[in-house]
């Protein structure tokens, strides 16, 4: 599998792309936002690593750039930043997952394996609740109006839509969706959960995802 690794600190780049390339990956190392958009453009890849802070164009807008073009690779982005607002701008940019620096590097590969593993698996059939149809192609829901998803919150919908007779717990949620992330939590779950909300709000849909910060979810209809 052919990954982009865009992260402008050449030690961390040169280190990352040894690690890659010892586990089997082909990495193309870029050190800035605009040779990244450069190389998305002309090649294709299985993943994307991107570093937020780069110089000539950060990671954000690279990625903005990237779903703007219809590009709907996988992309982890590296951030020295916890906040949880900056997590939902980079999901809000199109992030498919986030690591914060400093990080383990049997963390990274896993990550990179959870995302590519994810993109191959499904079967390319299309999914319903209500009003929403969700494409496995994709990763497109769309009622009124149509939004990508990214590839947690496909698996979290995909996963609540196949059991929309009862709710499903946290600890559930957890062990189906981030079961290769050990550092995920109650919150990791909470804070997807009210950005896909936000996402059927936003295409006119009637379903709603019902429950408590750290409890039990249900998919529903309005």
């Amino acid at each position: 599998m052919k990954i982009l690794l865009a992260e402008d600190t050449k030690d961390l780049n040169r280190a990352i792309c040894a690690v890659l390339e010892h586990e089997g990956y082909e990495a193309d190392p870029v050190y800035d936002g605009e040779e990244a958009l450069s190389h998305i453009r002309e090649n294709g890849y299985d993943a994307i690593i991107l570093d937020i802070m780069m110089p000539k164009r950060d990671g954000i807008q690279v990625l903005r750039e990237m779903r703007e073009s219809n590009i709907i690779t996988p992309v982890l982005l590296l951030t020295a930043k916890s906040e949880v607002d900056d997590r939902v701008n980079g999901l809000d940019a199109g992030a498919d997952d986030y690591l914060t620096k400093p990080f383990a590097m049997k963390e990274l590969l896993a990550r990179v394996r959870a995302m590519t593993r994810r993109r191959t698996q499904y079967s390319g059939g299309d999914l319903s609740f209500a009003d929403l149809k969700l494409k496995e192609a994709n990763f497109e829901l769309s009622c009124e109006n149509a939004v990508r998803l990214s590839t947690k919150e496909f698996e979290l919908l995909r996963t609540l839509i196949m059991n929309v007779e009862h709710p499903l717990d946290t600890e559930y949620l957890l062990s189906h969706v981030w079961e290769d992330e050990p550092d995920a939590a109650s919150d990791t779950v909470w804070l997807y959960v009210s950005y896909l909300n936000r996402k059927l709000g936003a295409i006119a849909s009637s379903a709603q995802i019902v429950g408590e910060r750290g409890e039990s979810f249900q998919l529903m209809e309005a």
